[in-house]
């Protein structure tokens, strides 16, 4: 069984302003939960090859973890591989809106024989994570 979530939210911002606020690793500590450190190895934005290492909290346990871009399509689509908490993929895709850009968070994955288990239990655990990321996210867009 594998985790397979997209939660999206509407941002009354531009597709550009999203992507430079989003695709920028010195912004997750702002919008993405649970993070309490992000360490890009080169500083700016994400482009294809970058990586990027954090500290997090899941499920009530600390790790690090890293993560690469696989894909990069400036204004509109970053798409990272992540080795924990289990191996998955993230996609963060922004489509432009009348109102401003929709944005989604697409995260796929299979969980390994520790979480196997429990990866209904999973995957509303990052649905849930990820909706309180793009929340975040827009308030931190529209407070300007």
């Amino acid at each position: 069984m594998a985790v397979d979530v997209k939660p999206c939210v509407l941002v009354h911002r531009a597709p550009g302003e999203v992507a430079e606020f989003m695709f920028d690793p010195a912004n997750d500590l702002r919008w993405t939960g649970g993070i309490t450190s992000s360490t890009p190895a080169r500083p700016g934005p994400l482009v294809t090859g970058a990586t990027v290492e954090r500290t997090a909290k899941f499920l009530g346990r600390a790790f690090t973890y890293g993560y690469v871009v696989t894909r990069h399509e400036p204004d509109r689509l970053l798409e990272m591989k992540v080795d924990r908490p289990f191996p998955m993929t993230v996609r963060y895709e922004l489509t432009g809106h009348p109102d401003g850009t929709t944005v989604a968070i697409h995260a796929t994955g299979t969980p390994g024989r520790f979480f196997w288990w429990a990866t209904p239990l999973l995957a509303r655990q990052v649905r849930a994570s990820i909706t309180g990321d793009l929340h975040r996210l827009r308030n931190c867009l529209e407070a300007n």
